[in-house]
């Protein structure tokens, strides 16, 4: 192979990819007959398959297990240790109202000015021209500053952006347990600490009839961890002792850990799905079961889906096979 020939290979493979020319991305699902235009979208295609491979990357995996971590996870995990950072220092405010504490907006507006620095420091520089579409799946991600709530729309938000910089190739394949176990769970970290900072709302909850106030993939990722683990069923996350001992190691437990903090009364009341959940004889059944959920009572619904946002990286156009 001639020089000219492998140095035009290499500059090849740093080069911006030909022609993608990025965008804003916009609200495309306004009234509930828009629903069917998301559900045969690129974008719902990629977003899910994006949801279904990192299911298979962590199955039977514990979140103390060796995997690699490369530089832009790294970033990452630093972006989210500053937003993390930020509440610290924007203490929640006196005011009479017990929920919704207003210095959440303080923080957001931070994130808001801030949010594509914070991005251009994860991507390359010949990728620079995507920081601004891709920052916007950042900022849609950690609650609403109006309503000071927050719940799945928001978590399929930061899900979306991490999909966009495997798109632009920022994240990559032997990534996938990297970014559950060490981006994803930094972010449910941040999520937790801003919930109880800023007594935030639980957006669109369906109270005791929902999976859970805020999250849902770590229970979907985490169910994954636990197939055929030799002693965890799924009858033991409902015992105290179970969840203590191995919480660190299974994202599952670890949610069941936050539940618990965060709420009282008998486990069967305050979050009746679970518990209906702990009577599936396999975590393989509850992790199937789990992603139907998902998209029915998430992805399906249109008051979650109306605030997704569409651009050139997750498109609202129609799947091209």
């Amino acid at each position: 192979m001639a020089e000219s020939e492998r140095r035009a290979g290499t500059s090849e493979e740093m080069a911006p990819p030909l022609q993608q020319s990025f965008m804003i991305p916009k609200k495309e699902i306004n009234m509930v007959s828009d629903m069917a235009k998301w559900k045969r979208s690129q974008a719902y295609a990629d977003y899910m398959g994006f949801i279904l491979t990192l299911n298979e990357g962590v199955r039977g995996k514990k979140l103390t297990c060796e995997y690699k971590v490369s530089e832009p996870i790294e970033k990452l995990v630093a972006l989210l240790n500053t937003l993390d950072r930020w509440i610290d220092e924007t203490p929640p405010v006196d005011q009479p109202s017990r929920f919704g504490n207003k210095a959440f907006r303080t923080w957001y507006a931070k994130l808001d000015q801030e949010a594509e620095k914070l991005v251009a420091t994860v991507i390359p520089k010949h990728l620079a021209d995507a920081a601004p579409e891709v920052a916007v799946y950042l900022k849609e991600s950690v609650g609403n500053s109006t309503r000071i709530d927050y719940g799945t729309g928001h978590e399929a938000a930061f899900a979306a952006f991490l999909c966009c910089l495997c798109k632009i190739g920022v994240l990559r394949v032997d990534d996938q347990m990297a970014i559950v176990f060490k981006v994803f769970n930094r972010y449910l970290e941040v999520m937790r600490k801003l919930q109880k900072t800023y007594r935030m709302e639980p957006a669109g909850s369906q109270g005791v009839w929902g999976l859970d106030d805020f999250q849902f993939l770590p229970f979907i990722w985490g169910s994954s961890q636990l197939i055929d683990h030799p002693n965890l069923e799924p009858r033991h996350f409902v015992d105290e002792k179970v969840v203590n001992e191995n919480h660190k190691d299974f994202m599952f437990l670890e949610c069941i850990l936050f539940i618990t903090e965060m709420k009282t009364g008998p486990f069967a009341e305050h979050s009746n799905q679970l518990w209906n959940i702990s009577a599936v004889p396999s975590w393989s059944k509850v992790n199937q079961g789990l992603i139907r959920m998902y998209k029915a009572e998430c992805l399906e619904k249109f008051p979650v889906i109306q605030h997704f946002k569409f651009g050139s990286l997750l498109p609202i156009q129609p799947v091209t096979s």
